[in-house]
């Protein structure tokens, strides 16, 4: 079912089977395959192809020339960076029919990944994550992990807003504090 009040663009298809939510934002050239679920005021733009069984949570904004194939979630609020890769299997090859073999990929709610990073099929990436442009995800991420190279590694800390948290750990827009529990982080509820 899609919304009265979604935006779809002339140019864009979307197959039947498909829900988009209110106020969601599909521009120009965009594919949209069969069971691909897409929430509340979300952006896809130009040239993204999500699907088939494809889940898009609410509030997300996915960049130009992204591809979201089957087995990938993303929870709310999540954003994708332009030309960002999700990969679907481990061990590709041409002559060799690996469909059955998609992995899943979890990107959990506030998750940002940059610019032409690529995903590896099979990881999950934390809450409130932060992946640099040009990164390479190879494992699985914790919350609040900065992650940037090839292969990604954490370089630091992120807060909800975005910020890079400082060894205080405090976000220097909200104010908020954190605390590390080995090798993750969690926000400290007050």
């Amino acid at each position: 079912m899609i919304s009265n009040s979604a935006f779809i663009h002339q140019s864009s298809y979307i197959d039947d089977s498909c829900d988009i939510g209110n106020g969601t934002k599909i521009w120009h050239f965009v594919h949209v395959l069969e069971h691909t679920k897409i929430g509340a005021n979300c952006v896809l733009g130009q040239n993204v192809m999500a699907g088939p069984h494809v889940t898009i949570g609410d509030g997300c904004k996915v960049q130009n020339n992204v591809a979201l194939y089957r087995g990938v979630t993303l929870e709310r609020d999540v954003f994708c960076g332009p030309s960002c890769v999700f990969t679907n299997v481990l061990m590709p090859r041409a002559h060799v029919e690996r469909k059955d073999e998609f992995g899943e990929t979890l990107v959990k709610q506030g998750a940002t990944i940059g610019a032409n990073a690529t995903i590896v099929c099979g990881n999950t990436l934390g809450e409130f994550c932060m992946i640099a442009a040009g990164a390479v995800v190879t494992r699985n991420v914790p919350d609040y992990a900065l992650m940037a190279g090839i292969p990604a590694k954490r370089i630091g800390w992120v807060s909800r807003s975005g910020d890079r948290l400082s060894d205080e750990l405090i976000c220097p827009r909200t104010g908020e504090r954190y605390a590390e529990d080995g090798d993750n982080l969690m926000l400290i509820k007050e």
